[in-house]
């Protein structure tokens, strides 16, 4: 693979920004996985990525290439947490920085089928908990004042997700059959 000057991420895993891993693309240089799920990665990806979700990554046979591995996510956050799984399988791996979005600012070409394709993950998660809040409110209003305690537990687990980066709503809309794929 090709040298780069790369800055590095909390874990200490190589970062490359989007003209690098464009340039490596190019080249056939590396074996770019993309870590999205599935309805994601079908409404918009970049060309020659393979799909490798993060729910599926332990039971999924590691790819056979001798070509560097490089993971790309949204924004970087999911693809970060694949590469410790990866790693701890004994992979080398390197990231995108700032992923799918950063691609875009730099007006890199991405393929993909946006009409057919379900909303992203992220906005799924925000229209159930948003979803949520709202029922309990009304339903404490109309019916009693014990429903505000799914409130409470929408708004707890927002709060754990945002401290800990860590939530399992997304976990769970990935395997709703609208989002397999």
């Amino acid at each position: 693979m090709t040298s780069f000057s790369t800055p590095t991420n909390r874990q200490n895993t190589p970062l490359l920004s989007p003209n690098q891993l464009q340039f490596l693309i190019d080249r056939q240089e590396v074996l770019l996985l993309d870590v999205r799920e599935v309805a994601e990665y079908q409404a918009d990806h970049i060309a020659g990525s393979h799909l490798y979700p993060l729910s599926q990554i332990t039971q999924l046979p590691l790819p056979a290439s001798d070509r560097p591995i490089v993971l790309t996510c949204q924004s970087g956050m999911r693809s970060q947490k694949a590469a410790t799984q990866l790693q701890q399988r004994g992979l080398t791996i390197t990231e995108l920085q700032g992923g799918l979005n950063a691609w875009k600012q730099r007006g890199l070409p991405t393929i993909g089928q946006t009409a057919n394709a379900p909303i992203s993950l992220m906005r799924q998660v925000q229209l159930v908990a948003g979803s949520l809040v709202l029922i309990s409110i009304i339903l404490s209003l109309t019916l009693a004042h014990t429903w505000l305690g799914l409130s409470a537990f929408v708004g707890a687990g927002l709060v754990f997700a945002g401290l800990s980066g860590t939530c399992l709503l997304p976990n769970v809309l990935a395997a709703m059959p609208w989002n397999r794929g």
